[in-house]
């Protein structure tokens, strides 16, 4: 799903901000290197793909590459695969596509390589394999784990519409006037795509992210891969066991998308757990209302909540260098939503705090979750994100052209929701954006795989899960009920749901039946990576 700012995956945000820095201008559009293929590779057009050789070194890029050092100290290399930026014209252009891999030590009872995908669209894979090493325990021992930037993301070859925001996702605000504002921001910012990356757009496609992570198989020498892939990654890895039928082994989707339901305009339907969530937190925050003083029941909390979107609707709040108007207040409120646990609450209420505190009209020097949420939406400093994020969102599936569509639908959403409504049933830059260049992919029948969802997950509501169930009769669902939490393996700390994601890993066989875990009872729980 749609990730705000630095999610659950991303625990170093500003160090891989500084590696990034560091390889966006090395990197570029580029041409294989010529190698020798054995003679059953001639009649593949995708051959010399398939068969390249990987140069496996350091992660590390320089002094301050954290993401780089925390890579090397869990034993991974990093290479770079080439692959075509057109697969209907392999001898054309090509691009880069960043890996990671800590390799397995139990060779006897190697399964193969398992290959990652944390979601966003646009979101950093490369880094991640360090923590889903740790939370695979034992079994990791069996799996190459891969951690993969898709193209055009992270150390991959880089695109960049030089946005001056990190998200095209705003609230329409009050009323029309408003409305009309975020049309005409979201027109600049597809016309920038258009102007700074026009030769590549059509081709930052799940399709195409999907034909790497195979031609990545190929280059690893492998005949299946496995596969873990939360949020967005859901969906991804739904629409490569479809094109590439028979190369999957072992599939786990966290945080599940529902495939008919996918295209731009994915936080539809998203407002009742956004507000379920909230409301939990509401709760939480009331029971320590001498430190965040936010109210001392969840009304008062709610409505704190309110009166500080209502003071943004008359005058910009003023936090730091940064003016938060009634577009992003909503969505300030939306990115704290996704992480059930006591640090992501309480850094959330800060914000909140700080908010009521513009509000009234002081000086405020933002916390530090604020402060990189705000830098995150409000400068150009992620630009690279939310423009990978729309290109795909934008390239895979139509979205409707007409900005009354819009207006009409957060009329309605508004009616049911003030604050979220709004959000999610808004225009973005796809309503302006070329045609995608294929079709979008009409995903298989069925398949084996382990679906994982939490039931108030707020980005990839649950119903997406039951959905994708109901659509893959031989797969299962480990459900987390109890927890408005977004990524359940390895996130949240679930012994019972980590335990049945491993023993799927380690004997290839899914349950005989759906599993239902509980949350702890207490609100929240800390977070575990």
């Amino acid at each position: 799903m749609i990730r705000l700012a630095r999610s659950w995956q991303d625990a170093s945000g500003r160090a891989r901000k500084a590696a990034l820095s560091l390889v966006a201008t090395a990197l570029a559009l580029t041409a294989l290197p010529a190698t020798a293929l054995p003679a059953q590779a001639v009649s593949d057009p995708l051959a010399r793909y398939h068969h390249q050789r990987l140069d496996w070194k350091s992660c590390v890029l320089g002094p301050n590459d954290a993401t780089g050092k925390e890579l090397e100290q869990a034993g991974a290399q990093c290479a770079d695969v080439t692959v075509p930026l057109d697969y209907s014209a392999p001898d054309g252009r090509t691009i880069t596509v960043a890996i990671s891999r800590i390799r397995a030590t139990d060779t006897a009872h190697r399964v193969g390589p398992l290959l990652l995908n944390g979601g966003g669209p646009g979101g950093q894979t490369l880094g991640d394999p360090p923590w889903v090493h740790k939370a695979m325990k034992d079994v990791a021992a069996r799996y190459d784990v891969v951690g993969v930037d898709p193209r055009f993301v992270g150390r991959s070859t880089p695109l960049d519409c030089h946005w001056p925001t990190g998200s095209a996702i705003r609230s329409a605000g009050a009323d029309r006037a408003g409305f009309d504002r975020i049309a005409a921001f979201s027109q600049d910012l597809a016309q920038r795509c258009r102007r700074h990356a026009g030769d590549v757009l059509p081709y930052v496609t799940t399709r195409n992210t999907a034909r790497d992570l195979d031609v990545i198989r190929a280059a690893l020498g492998e005949r299946r891969i496995s596969y873990l892939g939360y949020s967005y990654g859901s969906y991804l890895g739904e629409v490569y066991a479809t094109m590439f039928p028979g190369r999957t082994d072992r599939v786990v989707l966290d945080g599940v998308i529902d495939p008919d339901r996918y295209n731009p305009r994915l936080l539809r339907g998203s407002e009742k757990a956004n507000r379920h969530a909230l409301e939990g937190w509401a709760s939480w925050a009331a029971a320590r209302d001498a430190t965040y003083g936010l109210g001392r029941t969840r009304g008062a909390v709610l409505a704190t909540v309110d009166r500080v979107q209502a003071a943004a609707a008359r005058t910009p709040l003023r936090l730091g260098d940064h003016r938060v108007d009634e577009h992003v207040v909503p969505l300030t409120v939306f990115s704290g939503l996704s992480q059930h646990n006591d640090a992501a609450y309480g850094d959330f209420a800060q914000g909140v705090q700080d908010l009521l505190r513009a509000a009234d009209g002081q000086h405020v020097t933002p916390s530090p979750w604020l402060a990189e949420f705000l830098e995150f939406e409000l400068t150009g400093t992620d630009s690279h994100y939310g423009s990978v994020q729309t290109a795909i969102l934008c390239g895979d599936v139509a979205a409707p052209r007409d900005p009354e569509v819009y207006w009409r639908d957060v009329q309605r959403a508004r009616a049911r929701d003030a604050l979220f409504g709004p959000v999610t049933n808004n225009l973005g830059p796809c309503a302006f954006w070329d045609s995608p260049r294929e079709r979008p992919t009409a995903i298989r029948d069925d398949h084996p795989a382990l679906l994982v969802n939490a039931t108030g997950d707020p980005r990839t509501t649950y119903e997406g899960a039951t959905a994708a169930r109901r659509m893959w009769p031989s797969s299962r669902l480990v459900t987390l009920r109890g927890a408005d939490q977004h990524a359940v393996y390895g996130v949240y700390g679930s012994p019972c749901a980590d335990a049945a994601v491993n023993k799927y890993l380690a004997t290839g066989r899914l349950p005989a039946r759906d599993i239902t875990c509980e949350a702890p009872p207490a609100n929240a729980r800390p977070h575990v990576r």
